[in-house]
């Protein structure tokens, strides 16, 4: 599988453990670890949720899973 990458962004993923998810998560490219960085990607999308949180005053809630988006 190819790995979905924009520019110099790679493209998640995310299931929180409400069940909800969130598709196409942009992750700089500079952040990611190693070939497959999902430790990284975690970490970053963590991040990107907690300032939209205190934004919007809601909370996206924990994220149970994360993995890189395919190529349609």
């Amino acid at each position: 599988m190819k790995r979905r990458s924009v520019g110099n962004f790679m493209l998640f993923d995310v299931t929180y453990a409400d069940g909800s998810r969130s598709s196409n998560r942009k992750v700089p490219n500079a952040a990611l670890e190693g070939p497959e960085g999902v430790g990284a990607a975690q970490a970053v999308i963590e991040a990107q949720d907690q300032e939209l949180a205190r934004a919007s005053g809601r909370d996206r809630g924990e994220i149970t899973a994360v993995t890189k988006s395919r190529v349609a």
